[in-house]
């Protein structure tokens, strides 16, 4: 029987967007900065370093910045 564990990811958020108003890519954000930005319009800093207020969240799938993606996957659990 193989084991399997799932991490835990930070919530994913943007406010870049392409021609059609679609997300480019989403970015990597703490989870309790995501409500406060969207509700009173603060400024988040992803892990990538991209600054934005929050006017988004993503759908599975939704395509992730790969700055953010490298650097999540370098971090330990838990920190």
């Amino acid at each position: 029987m193989v084991d399997t564990q799932t991490l835990d990811k930070p919530e994913v958020t943007t406010d870049e967007t392409t021609e059609d108003d679609t997300p480019k890519f989403f970015h990597y954000v703490k989870k309790d900065k995501i409500v406060e930005s969207a509700v009173m319009g603060n400024i988040v800093v992803a892990l990538c370093g991209e600054t934005f207020p929050v006017t988004r969240s993503a759908k599975p799938g939704s395509p992730v910045c790969p700055k953010c993606k490298k650097i999540y996957s370098r971090m330990k659990k838990g920190e």
